[in-house]
């Protein structure tokens, strides 16, 4: 099987994988950024687990919807 190169792929194509890819790129920022700043007690687990997932695995943007959706916690009232 051939490879295809860049330039053989249609505009549609090369502008979805871009596209794509600054996405997944904002999301990893942005669930980086938070972790950072948020508190260790809320978030669920280790901090240095979720940045290593958050920024080794290519994912889509799985990865920090996850965090955002499950790791993070609802500040307690003090």
């Amino acid at each position: 099987m051939a490879k295809t190169k860049w330039d053989d792929l249609s505009d549609r194509k090369r502008l979805l994988i871009i596209v794509s890819g600054v996405l997944e790129g904002a999301l990893k920022v942005v669930a980086l950024v938070d972790l950072a700043r948020r508190p260790a007690a809320e978030v669920r687990g280790s901090k240095v687990p979720w940045a290593i997932a958050i920024t080794l695995t290519n994912s889509l943007g799985v990865v920090p919807i996850t965090y955002f959706v499950y790791g993070r916690q609802k500040p307690t009232a003090t």
